[in-house]
């Protein structure tokens, strides 16, 4: 029996336990790890998802602790098993796993994928931040305009209890309530629940295939975090950002989704550099030529851009594409430039308890705000950073309205940002041939 720590941030560990490791014997995982995250280590795997083998469940600690853990524990194998991570970054935890005297363990994609009894699409990204969320809901609108009968499984997110939310079911924004669900949780719910679309997340998505596949005729996995798809894919979108060219070929596992796509988007064409594009488009012509490229611009809107010109606006902006994304700006900022907005107010002076820590962590974000909230906790230090940063409006450039959320003290205004394809074929065509090549398939089930 080999005794395994997993690498982890609340997500990408528990699915690979759950397939690969959870009813092995030739196995013992003695911990799971956590980072990227706030809160989520100091507890435990609990025993109902870990299987008979693990009747204690199984700790969660800090990575921090991973050196500790292979001496004291006598661990044979560290498994790593989370995304967005630098090459560098996961080859540091490699050394750091291999001088302490584990071997160091990345698990296949098939070996971690399920197999669904119906059509599968996916959309994934090089990088968190890339755009992949309004990829994803125009992909959604094209397969209902098509006559699919879909509904959208979500890259996890299990940052509450465990227990509670082995199968989530999202379907009306009170089921958002009820759940209790985080503003990055809703960021990437809340858009699809709008359009009519059943989301599913949660921790073992072996039953949350089931489950969604008895409702569906097509399933949409929304990969998040730019990790690989957990579901096998009839047809892989994968977005890249040239904002960061280069990083498709540097991160991991997002340079696994560009050499697997069979369709690319690179995103954002309309504000990056023609140099961008061009160093991404060559990227992707050596190393995955097969790819079908398209160019999408990310169309940035408010309901009342007169609102913006010559204000002083505090610009918050998606969490973790500010945070472990690297971006220094988003929707947001480029709102303020494009609507003239007088200037951007610096939140840092005003930030409060884990706001504060994660500028502090996170030195590259100046003139505007992540919008954290991973516990009810940050959300209202969140609410009192906002309330107390000097501006005249917040432009709120997050796929969810937090002025109904939060309790602000000044006007806010919405930042709305959907892609326009600007080569062709877009995806509608692609989309239609993808439809036509299941034809049979479907035929067949309705006989």
């Amino acid at each position: 029996m080999q005794r395994v720590v997993i690498l982890g941030a609340a997500g990408r560990d528990f699915h690979n336990f759950n397939v690969v490791f959870r009813n092995n014997p030739a196995f013992q995982v003695v911990a799971f790890t956590a980072t990227q995250i706030p809160n989520i280590d100091h507890r435990s795997y609990p025993p109902e998802l870990a299987g008979a083998l693990y009747p204690s469940g199984i700790p969660i600690v800090a990575e921090t602790e991973l050196e500790n853990l292979i001496r004291t524990q006598s661990v044979d194998v560290v498994v790593f098993a989370y995304s967005d991570v630098s090459h560098q970054t996961v080859m540091h935890l490699a050394s750091r796993a291999v001088a302490t005297g584990a071997d160091f363990w990345l698990l296949a994609t098939e070996r971690t994928q399920l197999q669904a009894r119906v059509p599968v699409v996916s959309v994934c990204a090089t990088r968190t931040g890339c755009g992949k969320s309004p990829v994803s809901r125009r992909v959604a609108q094209e397969l209902r305009e098509l006559g699919w009968k879909l509904v959208v499984v979500r890259h996890p997110m299990p940052y509450g209890d465990l227990r509670a939310e082995r199968v989530q079911r999202f379907a009306t924004l009170e089921d958002l309530e009820n759940q209790r669900c985080t503003i990055e949780e809703r960021e990437e719910y809340e858009p699809h629940i709008r359009r009519n679309t059943v989301v599913y997340a949660g921790v073992d998505y072996e039953e949350i295939l089931r489950q969604a596949e008895r409702e569906a005729e097509l399933i949409l996995w929304d990969g998040g975090n730019n990790d690989t798809p957990f579901f096998r894919s009839n047809l892989e979108i994968v977005v890249a950002d040239p904002h960061r060219a280069g990083h498709e070929l540097g991160y991991f596992p997002g340079e696994v989704n560009l050499r697997r796509a069979q369709v690319v988007v690179i995103n954002k064409v309309d504000t990056a550099s023609p140099e961008g594009v061009a160093t991404v488009r060559a990227n992707l012509q050596r190393h995955n030529p097969a790819a079908t490229v398209i160019e999408a611009a990310c169309r940035v809107s408010v309901a009342e851009p007169e609102a913006i010109k010559g204000r002083r606006v505090l610009v918050v902006e998606d969490g973790p594409t500010l945070t472990h994304g690297e971006m220094t700006y988003g929707a947001g900022v480029v709102a303020a430039c494009q609507f003239e907005a007088a200037g951007q107010v610096d939140p840092r002076p005003y930030a409060v308890g884990s706001i504060q820590e994660t500028f502090e962590r996170f030195p590259h974000l100046k003139g505007l705000l992540p919008a954290m909230g991973y516990s009810d906790a940050q959300r209202h230090e969140l609410e009192e950073t906002i309330n107390r940063t000097p501006c005249d409006l917040v432009l709120v450039a997050t796929p969810v309205d937090l002025a109904r959320l939060l309790r602000l003290n000044k006007p806010s205004l919405r930042v709305n940002y959907e892609i326009e394809e600007r080569t062709r074929p877009g995806l509608g065509e692609i989309l239609e041939r993808f439809t036509e090549g299941q034809q049979p398939q479907r035929r067949l089930k309705t006989a």
